[in-house]
Order: structure tokens, then C-alpha cells, then sequence
């Protein structure tokens, strides 16, 4: 059985509120840990919607893991059960790209209570959002990193992802991916993305 419950804004209880004991001293705040399965693009972007949005509801801690889904979400198990209640709720951002453990992964993260932020095929998809709706199946990144290219500056780079390209089309972009999968079907959906839950509990309600 989890231990945890799903990340669904609601506070887990504290220890001490597990207790009984008074727990008014402690300020409101959602506090998340956020897990990146990729080394560099995800953990810029939610770094930069974290300081664009400026949400003092919510604190943030952002960690990459570069690993197969399955093993983001063991390490994000262990991170969150070892956090001595610092932290909420937990996220994994992770792509469906070649990964031949996704149903494993996903499957474990319900049972552990953590939130998982998937894109099909990858994260690109979730950023192209930003500027457009897209809706034609992509195979790949090799796909989408041009249609990308077009709206950013300079052309797309996986490794100098720069946040304010995309600053002002996030609320845009939760509109959008909301409209490609239902909820939690995004592995069965190509594209889409499940970024916007995410990026909603970091940057607060859309507009």
C-alpha cells in the first residue's frame, strides 16, 4: 500500500499533525520535489517556469535522474519516503521515447503517490504547445525538434533551453495538451503531454 497519498494538492499530514500536535507555526505552502528523467531540457524548463511564475504557494526542489522511467520513479520513491516530511508531494518528468518500461513505472508511481508528468513521444511536444497546437502523431524527437526550431530563436536546442521563449505561452500550452489526451492517457495518446499538471501546481491556476 502507499504510503503516500496521490499529488493531487493536498497536503500529506505531518508528523506532528499525525500526532495531534499544533501545527499553525507552519506556512501554507505546497512543497514539491521534482524529479527530471533527462539530464538538462526538463530541469531548465521547470526552473524557469518556478522563477517566472514567482508562486509563493509553492516551493520547489528540481533534481535530475537521466534514467528509464522506471528507475526516475524508484528514485523519487526513495527520495520523497527519505525526506522526513520536507517535502508534499512528487513529481517525475519523464518522455515515452524508446522506454520499454512505462507500464511498470506508471503503475508504481500510483501506488507510491507520485505524480507523473509523461510526454509522448517526448518533451518537445510539451514546449511546441507553447506556440502552437499540434496534433499529427510525431514518431520521435527527430520529428519535433524541427517544428520547434520555428518558433524559437535561433533554433531549438536540447541543451540551451532558454525559458523566456516560453514564458508567456505556458497558460497556452495547459490549454492546449489538455485538449490532446484524457487525463492519465497520455501513454496511450501520440502527441500529448501530461506537463500541464504540473506546471499548474507550479505556476497556480491558469489564466
Amino acid at each position: 500500500m502507499a504510503r503516500h497519498p496521490k499529488p493531487d494538492g493536498r497536503k500529506r499530514p505531518s508528523r506532528e499533525s499525525r500526532l495531534g500536535r499544533r501545527t499553525e507555526h507552519r506556512a501554507p505552502r505546497l512543497r514539491l520535489l521534482v524529479v527530471c528523467g533527462a539530464e538538462v531540457t526538463e530541469y531548465d524548463y521547470v526552473q524557469g517556469l518556478k522563477g517566472a511564475a514567482r508562486n509563493s504557494a509553492v516551493s520547489i526542489k528540481v533534481v535530475t535522474h537521466p534514467k528509464a522511467p522506471s528507475q526516475v520513479v524508484a528514485y523519487t520513491a526513495k527520495l520523497f519516503g527519505e525526506s522526513d516530511d520536507a517535502y508534499d508531494a512528487a513529481w517525475c518528468v519523464v518522455d515515452v521515447d524508446e522506454f520499454t518500461d512505462l507500464a511498470d513505472a506508471l503503475g508504481e508511481a500510483e501506488r507510491q503517490g507520485i505524480g507523473i508528468a509523461l510526454s509522448n513521444p517526448c518533451f518537445e511536444v510539451w514546449l511546441l504547445l507553447h506556440f502552437t497546437d499540434h496534433h499529427k502523431h510525431m514518431p520521435s524527437y527527430a520529428q519535433l525538434a524541427p517544428l520547434l526550431s520555428r518558433h524559437v530563436p535561433g533554433g531549438y536546442s536540447k541543451t540551451g533551453l532558454d525559458f523566456r521563449h516560453y514564458a508567456s505561452g505556458w497558460t497556452e500550452a495547459v490549454r492546449r495538451a489538455r485538449l490532446l489526451a484524457p487525463e492519465g492517457k497520455e501513454l496511450e495518446v501520440n502527441p500529448s503531454t501530461g506537463m500541464w499538471k504540473l506546471a499548474l501546481a507550479i505556476g497556480g491556476p491558469a489564466q
